[in-house]
């Protein structure tokens, strides 16, 4: 029977912890100071201005949801092509809703880049388009027509 050689054993010392213990530390303070350093250079952590002033205007922010979820108007949001976006805006009914002035703003999700103003064209009955850059967009539009005034908002990809 053949007898087989067997390599000695290194003794685990304190010396090899240590080693552990700081690469192990290293690696999670580092992905700490990555994550950390990200989420600085992306977000400002500003949501509105004076929580206090925001907290004084709810009411009246929930009764004019209320007053835009009454009309029962429905706005679509799709992307036409890199550089543009289109709304479809649709009454209670479903019917287009033609001839209607409508404005809107697209903000930066992050931040990082400048809101966006546009005046959307009616390029058929309840179809508006305006230009947008590409990204992600959070976009608000107001319309006024038949009397009313009505705010959506949706995410333009």
């Amino acid at each position: 029977m053949a007898q087989l050689h067997a390599r000695p054993v290194r003794p685990f010392t304190g010396r090899h912890m240590a080693l552990i213990m700081v690469g192990f530390f290293g690696v999670v303070i580092a992905v700490n100071v990555l994550l950390a350093n990200l989420a600085v250079s992306t977000f400002s952590g500003t949501v509105v201005e004076n929580s206090y002033v925001a907290s004084q205007e709810f009411n009246g922010w929930l009764g004019a949801a209320k007053a835009d979820k009454a009309l029962g108007w429905h706005m679509a949001l799709a992307r036409e092509g890199a550089g543009d976006v289109r709304f479809t805006l649709t009454d209670a009914s479903g019917r287009p809703l033609a001839g209607a002035a409508v404005r809107a703003q697209a903000d930066h999700p992050l931040g990082a880049k400048a809101p966006v103003t546009m005046t959307p064209r009616e390029v058929a009955p309840g179809v508006y388009e305006a230009a947008l850059p590409a990204g992600r967009w959070h976009v608000g539009i107001e319309v006024r027509a038949q009397g009313h005034v009505w705010h959506a908002e949706d995410d333009a990809l």
